[in-house]
């Protein structure tokens, strides 16, 4: 199973992504954590991608997509995988069909995660609140930007996704065994 999760941040992608690796044995791909472990392993692009961010520099969709490429070509990857924080854009987003049909895969399907922005702020303040201990992102203004820049930026993937008949949409407000039972049916599983 090729899956994508969307959604605003705050929206539980990674707690849904966590169930749905221990459901069907396949790796939630963050974005982050594989240009963080590209970095360790010191691959061609791992290196590339630490001189970057040294200079503080942003890494380009060339090698965002780069790293995403070998990431799917291991071999934990081959029954399936779940992306999450990638695509971001409609670019990158038309850069891994390529890339998928390259590799003579298709994703199954698109997970769109919906919440409504106050209650998503709320979510977050009450984390922070019962975690002690904040994230970085675990702030209203922090996480209303980050709302902004997902509206603006990756939101309209979900057209994008409904248009190639992919995008199956869950309520994210929900509790989350019930996003997790919705996300399976969507899936039919």
């Amino acid at each position: 199973m090729r899956l994508i999760l969307l959604g605003p941040p705050g929206a539980g992608k990674g707690t849904q992504a966590k169930v749905l690796m221990d459901a069907y044995g396949i790796p939630q791909l963050s974005t982050g954590d594989i240009l963080r472990s590209a970095i360790a392993a010191q691959t061609p692009l791992g290196l590339e991608v630490k001189a970057i961010l040294d200079r503080g520099d942003l890494v380009s969709d060339d090698i965002v997509n780069g790293i995403i490429s070998e990431r799917l070509d291991a071999e934990d990857c081959k029954p399936g995988f779940i992306l999450d924080g990638f695509p971001r854009t409609i670019a990158q987003a038309e850069s891994l069909d390529r890339m998928l049909a390259d590799k003579g895969v298709s994703l199954d399907a698109v997970i769109e995660i919906k919440a409504e922005t106050d209650e998503l702020v709320k979510r977050v303040i009450n984390r922070a609140r019962e975690s002690g201990t904040a994230r970085g992102d675990d702030n209203e203004d922090v996480l209303r930007k980050r709302l902004g820049v997902y509206s603006e930026q990756t939101a309209p993937l979900v057209a994008y996704y409904a248009d190639k008949q992919l995008l199956r949409t869950v309520d994210g407000m929900a509790p989350v065994e019930q996003v997790t039972a919705a996300i399976k049916s969507a899936l039919g599983k």
